[in-house]
């Protein structure tokens, strides 16, 4: 393990921290796309490129778009908009977008430097034998996770959106 391997470590587990302490959720989820990031350039690291790349596609991404998708369909008012000025500031991407530039800096280095091989043997597996191993026997828990989340949007939705209070008409000539 090298210091490159402490570095990136290092940066998921501060960015982790802030995940968990941050009190808004954009700012959490800035650091969550970090330390998503970090563990990507560990598995490159490693020897495993692929698991990089889906590492950064569906975790940093899916999570991300889902975050965003989330916070767009829970429009909770006019406070909303004074919030999301506020969340633009450049004062709030800084620690991010450090950390970020030390992982770039980082996988630029990495992969600049000449291929280590280790000294058992190496076997190359392709994206097509983690697709069959994946949706093979595991078909059914992939399509049931599938739903819970489905249904878990569709939950979020109906508890979040603002009803519209209706009052009838007997009840109106009453209040006044």
């Amino acid at each position: 393990m090298g210091p490159a391997f402490y570095i990136a470590a290092g940066v998921a587990i501060f960015s982790t921290i802030m995940v968990i302490t941050r009190y808004n959720i954009m700012h959490a989820l800035l650091y969550l796309i970090v330390s998503l990031l970090s563990v990507a350039v560990i598995f490159f690291l490693y020897g495993a490129p692929f698991m990089a790349a889906l590492e950064v596609i569906i975790y940093a991404g899916a999570i991300m778009v889902l975050m965003i998708f989330f916070v767009m369909m829970l429009n909770l008012g006019p406070q909303t908009a004074g919030d999301e000025r506020h969340w633009l500031s450049p004062r709030i991407w800084i620690g991010p977008a450090v950390l970020c530039a030390v992982l770039l800096i980082e996988l630029g280095y990495l992969i600049l430097q000449p291929p280590v091989l280790p000294a058992g043997e190496i076997v190359m597996v392709d994206p097509k034998a983690v697709g069959k191993s994946l949706f093979g026997p595991y078909v059914l828990a992939v399509e049931l996770a599938g739903m819970l989340l489905m249904a878990g949007i569709v939950g979020a939705y109906h508890l979040g959106r603002q009803k519209k209070k209706i009052t009838h008409r007997f009840l109106e000539r009453t209040a006044q």
